[in-house]
């Protein structure tokens, strides 16, 4: 799954787009204690973009903080995505939700409409064209329950 990067996409995105291949990779091999996280994606930085821990500190954060919120955002992916289990939910898309749930609940840095448009654009890359209208769905529920601004990083 992993992808080499346009020259113009925004370091935000790759970042997003690492944390999102880091958790597909995470989702299949799950058995990693969760005391190591920081570790275990140092060492997939490292095995994918050797020489670039810099680049990635965002795309770290966001891994880090969606396995440590692992059961708060499956529970929100359960309540939004109607009529699909997770284990139905195709991998990749899974871990695009997870990211960007994780960005709208916890990263107030980062406003929610940022964080639904990057996993839309994202699962067009990283996914199918109509992973988009899936995603789009499960993150517009997430997003009304919000009691942020949408528009507006916090402070």
């Amino acid at each position: 799954m992993t992808i080499m990067f346009p020259e113009d996409m925004s370091r935000r995105r790759k970042n997003r787009i690492f944390a999102a291949q880091f958790m597909y990779s995470w989702s299949i091999n799950k058995n990693e204690e969760l005391v190591q996280i920081g570790d275990i994606v140092d060492a997939f930085i490292d095995s994918y973009f050797p020489g670039e821990n810099d680049q990635y500190k965002f795309g770290k954060e966001l891994a880090v903080g969606v396995v440590e919120n692992i059961d708060i955002i499956d529970d929100l992916i359960k309540k939004h995505a109607t009529h699909w289990s997770l284990d139905r939910i195709a991998i990749v898309d899974l871990a695009i939700l997870r990211v960007s749930i994780y960005e709208m609940l916890f990263r107030d840095d980062i406003p929610p409409i940022v964080a639904m448009n990057e996993a839309i654009d994202i699962g067009k890359i990283l996914s199918t064209d109509e992973s988009g209208r899936f995603l789009n769905g499960v993150l517009d529920g997430v997003k009304k329950k919000l009691t942020r601004p949408l528009r507006e990083a916090g402070r």
